[in-house]
């Protein structure tokens, strides 16, 4: 069966003999007041890809060149181009028979987490490289400015308000375009009242105020 392997479009010269695929878990067990324990299902955290690459500095006839042989350093240089960019690229597996027809492929964005460059005796003038990759994701986040100025105090005589006619909690869930500002004034008329919101909602929202997301569900604690 013949492989070639591909990072960020290049084509490296002897694909790995062996690969390894962690599909992550994020599956969490909570122990049940009868001290029973259930296993909570979640989605599949982003994957690890590992294998070995031996990036010849002889050209040999099984090496796979799109052009001209290129010897070990050509492709160091790249993996350092990959981890100084800072950028996800594709990582890509192609199988086909001797006959040449494909079998099937693995097409991934990733992100180059480690790499180690191994000179051993054994391999001769050649270089061995360990490399771990990342699946990459993409994500987009939402910022919402929340004004935390201080109004001037100011001398006012305040109504009575009946209990009845007060806010009462409850919980809310965040749709596209929220921000706990907009929360608050929905809730209590007063924007300025988000902290009362983001304080009883910080083990959901996390420790940025201005990032939530649609499906949340916020506790709306009585004004």
């Amino acid at each position: 069966m013949a492989y070639k392997l591909y990072l960020d479009g290049v084509l490296f010269p002897v694909a790995p003999s062996k690969v390894t695929v962690k599909i992550n878990n994020q599956n969490e067990t909570v122990t049940l007041i009868n001290e029973g324990e259930a296993n909570i299902l979640k989605a599949a955290g982003l994957s690890d890809v590992e294998f070995d690459l031996l990036l010849p500095n002889t050209e040999y006839p099984f090496a796979l060149y799109p052009e001209t042989f290129r010897n070990a350093r050509f492709y160091l240089d790249k993996l350092e181009e990959l981890k100084l960019q800072k950028k996800s690229f594709q990582y890509i597996m192609t199988r086909a028979f001797p006959n040449d027809k494909k079998l099937f492929h693995t097409n991934m964005t990733v992100s180059l987490e480690d790499y180690s460059i191994v000179d051993d005796a054994g391999e001769g003038f050649d270089t061995t490289v360990k490399i771990k990759l990342k699946q990459y994701r993409e994500f987009i986040t939402k910022t919402c400015t929340v004004d935390i100025s201080l109004p001037k105090p100011q001398a006012a005589m305040q109504q009575t308000r009946a209990a009845g006619n007060a806010p009462t909690g409850g919980s809310y869930t965040v749709v596209s375009g929220d921000c706990l500002w907009k929360i608050a004034k929905q809730f209590y008329g007063d924007g300025g009242k988000w902290s009362v919101i983001y304080n009883a909602n910080q083990s959901v929202i996390g420790g940025n105020p201005n990032l939530i997301y649609p499906g949340q569900v916020l506790t709306i604690p009585s004004a």
